[in-house]
């Protein structure tokens, strides 16, 4: 099964796919946290959206509250503080679990994809963030410290947008 076939529910709780969030379209899937020092990094996968949404990309939010307990609230909670505080408009999935037993299956998946270290395996920390392409295929990994408008994302990005 395709990773965009598996089941995840919007952060509405309403069920979903990955294919609907994604829209058919290649993805920077990020699993991110409200109570985390990186983030502010909400702000530049805004600017993504921003400049590459629409018909041809999308990031995906997924909240996780695996590192420190830094993704502590309720859905209702996640969106407001999204929302008011970064004016996220990309789509936000229900808090899941990337690493471990209940690792999601999409994870279990991704996990697999090297960084740029050549490294594969568990998510390192919040804002770890994974390029792929609009059959679900992972193109790239980045690391929690690489910043949304780094240049390796953005022509990454590119690539797989023109």
């Amino acid at each position: 099964m395709s990773i965009l076939e598996q089941p995840i529910a919007r952060l509405d709780g309403t069920s979903s796919t990955l294919a609907d969030l994604t829209g058919g379209r290649p993805a920077l899937l990020v699993n991110v946290a409200s109570k985390c020092g990186l983030t502010p990094q909400y702000a530049g996968l805004e600017q993504l959206q921003e400049e590459y949404g629409g018909d041809n990309f999308t990031v995906v939010g997924i909240p996780c509250n695996q590192f420190m307990g830094q993704e502590p609230g309720t859905p209702a909670e996640i969106a407001e503080f999204c929302s008011a505080t970064y004016g996220v408009t990309f789509p936000m999935t229900e808090k899941i679990e990337v690493n471990g037993d209940n690792r999601h299956p999409i994870y279990a998946e991704l996990v697999k994809t090297p960084n740029e270290s050549s490294e594969a395996g568990d998510v390192q920390w919040n804002f770890e963030k994974f390029l792929v392409a609009a059959d679900g295929t992972p193109i790239a990994r980045f690391s929690p410290k690489v910043e949304p408008g780094d240049e390796r994302i953005v022509s990454a990005i590119r690539a797989l947008t023109d």
